[in-house]
């Protein structure tokens, strides 16, 4: 009977996918066993210790991380805050309970290029509002000073700055493009005077150029980015008021005669979000339920399509959220259909429709992930 009804769903073009049934209330977390939800409880126990045996092998003072793990960058400057990491923990959601947690998930802690993933939900916001028309619209039209000027930075579109395809050059906050993850061959010379490629045909994870993306929002919205994502999603689906997001000591502009900092994409220079597990877990579940909370859809689904489908020029890419499309991924044990954002440190925010799931990360070492989720979808 069961296949006969998918069977059916699946001529009429029905979504099988599972809805959230709890929303959890702020501060407050309604708990379910692993028995109730059909989950081996031995395997998920497992699957636990493993992710707990693997933390990040990183120093927890992240200034000591950062300039180790960005060793190679010329000029590479500490702008923004920074702040000693906790240990591992996690938190593991599914159909809108908690099944699942471990370390101090109350702490909060910097996560790095995640992100960028709440980055482009405040490009997805203006878009809803119409503040963008088109993410094909090119940025000149919105932001007119000197950022995009000239042959090659004017062609640059929304999409190309939120899939990272711009080739976007120049200098932001006292970074320089090129500098930015730096190719393995060559020296400052040659990575300076790089060949310049088309917008929109080559994917470049480039902090500077995020940087930019969230300049540009600021000048759309004409307020703080940290005020939208608060007003907009964060309170809305009942996150706590621990978290912050955080620029360089540089990057504040004028606008409408008001200082605002523009903030950053990352923690690459120090900055980007500092939040505890419980709201990552609950951003991801809002983007689980196709932007939506309870009764309020805070961010619209058609949105979410276009951030969760793979960019011409990244497979594994869409809007500043990676994908698994590839078998050879770096995150193969994930379905077709799941999505997540990862930062430096081993910080995750999972969403997996197949199994109605959210998993969240902090401090787990990254080559291990794949490993970890191999033990966890074994216990379903």
């Amino acid at each position: 009977m069961k296949s006969r009804i998918v069977t059916i769903c699946f001529l009429l073009g029905l979504n099988l996918t599972a809805q959230i049934t709890y929303f959890p209330e702020r501060g407050d977390w309604q708990q379910k066993s692993p028995r109730d939800l059909n989950i081996d409880a031995q395997k998920l126990t497992a699957a636990i210790d493993f992710a707990q045996a693997h933390e990040y092998q990183g120093s927890k003072d992240l200034r000591i991380a950062i300039v180790d793990g960005f060793k190679r960058e010329p000029y590479h400057q500490i702008l923004g805050p920074t702040k000693k990491r906790g240990g591992a923990a996690g938190m593991i959601i599914k159909d809108g309970y908690l099944v699942a947690q471990w370390g101090d998930t109350k702490r909060v802690d910097m996560t790095f290029s995640v992100t960028k993933s709440y980055l482009s939900t405040v490009a997805g916001l203006a878009w809803d509002h119409g503040l963008i028309r088109s993410v094909e619209d090119p940025v000149k039209d919105y932001v007119w000073d000197n950022k995009f000027m000239g042959a090659h930075n004017s062609q640059i579109t929304w999409r190309y700055l939120l899939n990272q395809s711009s080739d976007w050059y120049g200098q932001l906050w006292g970074g320089y493009d090129w500098a930015d993850r730096p190719p393995a061959e060559g020296d400052v010379n040659d990575w300076r005077a790089r060949a310049l490629h088309t917008p929109g045909t080559h994917f470049k994870y480039n902090d500077v150029r995020v940087n930019l993306l969230a300049y540009s929002l600021l000048q759309v919205w004409r307020k703080p980015l940290p005020m939208v994502l608060k007003e907009k999603i964060m309170d809305p689906i009942g996150a706590s008021t621990a978290w912050r997001w955080y620029g360089y000591e540089n990057s504040w502009v004028n606008v409408d005669g008001i200082k605002m900092q523009s903030v950053s994409g990352g923690g690459h220079s120090g900055g980007g979000i500092f939040i505890n597990t419980e709201d990552h877990a609950r951003f991801g579940l809002l983007f689980l339920n196709n932007g939506k909370w309870q009764d309020q859809q805070l961010i619209s689904e058609d949105w979410i399509k276009k951030a969760t489908t793979p960019s011409k020029s990244e497979r594994d890419y869409g809007f500043m959220w990676w994908l698994d499309t590839d078998d050879d991924s770096r995150m193969n044990r994930l379905s077709d259909e799941a999505f997540y954002a990862a930062g430096f440190g081993g910080n995750y925010i999972i969403v997996e429709p197949r199994h109605n799931l959210v998993v969240v990360l902090r401090w787990t070492e990254p080559s291990q992930v794949n490993a970890f989720l191999e033990r966890l979808y074994g216990a379903f």
